[in-house]
Formats: C-alpha cells, sequence, structure tokens
C-alpha cells in the first residue's frame, strides 16, 4: 500500500512465481505481454495456444508458469493494478491538482483495458481486494495533497473519486476523446472554487 506518494507496497506475493533463471523469467515476462494483449483482443477465451504462440515459448511452458487460464488472467491483472499504483509515484512529482488528475486518468485507461478481464475475474478472490485497496491506497495520498494546497474539495473522498473515474471508465463512449471529455467535466467538480 501507500503512506505517502512514492511508497508503493508490491503485489507480487500475489502472483504465480517468477522464475529466477534470465531465460525462464523472459519466457514468464513475455507470456504475460501476450496475455494483455491477447485478452484484450479476444477476451479472456482467447486460446492459451495462441497466447504462447504469441510469447514464442511451447505451452508446456506456459502453463509450468501460469497452471491454469484462471491464474493468467488473475496475473494479468495484478500486473495492471501494480502499473498503475506505480504511476502514482510519477504524479506525486506534478502539481497537486495536475498529479491527481493525471493519475486519474491512468486509472481511466486502465479501467478500460481491463474490462476484457473482468469477466474471467473471481471478484471473491484476496488477491482481487488487495488490489482495490492497492489502487485506493495509490490514490488516497495525491487526494489528500491536493486537499492540504485547497485545489481540491475538502469534502471529497478517495471512494468518492475512484468510483466516478470508474463509472466514466465503465461507460460506453464512441471515441476515447470524449471520454476523456467527460472525465475532465466530471473532475471539474472536484475542484475547490474561488473563495472557497
Amino acid at each position: 500500500m501507500r503512506g505517502d506518494i512514492g511508497t508503493v507496497t508490491a503485489l507480487t506475493h500475489l502472483r504465480a512465481a517468477r522464475p529466477h533463471r534470465a531465460d525462464a523469467a523472459r519466457n514468464y515476462d513475455a507470456i504475460l505481454t501476450a496475455a494483455r494483449v491477447a485478452f484484450a483482443e479476444q477476451g479472456v477465451e482467447a486460446p492459451l495456444e495462441e497466447i504462447a504462440r504469441r510469447a514464442g515459448v511451447g505451452i508446456a511452458t506456459l502453463y509450468r508458469n501460469f497452471p491454469t487460464r484462471e491464474v493468467l488472467i488473475e496475473n494479468v491483472y495484478i500486473s495492471e493494478v501494480e502499473a498503475v499504483c506505480e504511476a502514482a509515484e510519477e504524479a506525486g512529482s506534478r502539481a497537486p491538482r495536475d498529479g491527481l488528475y493525471a493519475w486519474l486518468r491512468r486509472f481511466v485507461e486502465y479501467i478500460g483495458a481491463k474490462q476484457p478481464l473482468a469477466a474471467g475475474l473471481n471478484r471473491e478472490s484476496a488477491a482481487y481486494d488487495e488490489c482495490r485497496r492497492a489502487l485506493y491506497a495509490a490514490g488516497g495520498p495525491l487526494l489528500e495533497r491536493a486537499q492540504r494546497a485547497r485545489e481540491v474539495r475538502d469534502d471529497v473522498t478517495i471512494d468518492d473519486v475512484m468510483r466516478l473515474a470508474s463509472a466514466i471508465a465503465s461507460g460506453h463512449f464512441p471515441r476515447a476523446e470524449q471520454r476523456d471529455h467527460v472525465l475532465t467535466v466530471a473532475l471539474d467538480g472536484v475542484r475547490t472554487r474561488p473563495g472557497e
């Protein structure tokens, strides 16, 4: 979790063990990358043989690293959550409100990208719950910093902001530009007004 901006607790303990040997670690990473792309293109029912082919490995190597489709889906999800949490560190180097908004835009991109994974995720799992907490912990300090700078309303919680961003990300927009515009309009509602 995050106690302050720049302190991220890794979620690696939730993932399938990454091999130590360099070639095996490369295969592991290649499988995750190929799965991320295949799931985005074809949904969670993408053929595992196709994922192995894209990764440049045999199906046995895929199963050695990720014994079931569910384990592979969960590992792709965890790696995406880690990337969003790590983005909070970079966002923390920006002006307070700009940093919060930049991170929320990254969060919205992540939600859009994970839509195909949603069908295959066990939302009752400990990993799903811990990933959700990690996202809140990543964004919380950014919100608090913007509130301390009096750039964001102090009656807004991280839960409010995450639900707002999630609702927008889950909506259907014909173009990404429209989704970004709607997010900008929504975020305007959390800004402080002159005299507040």
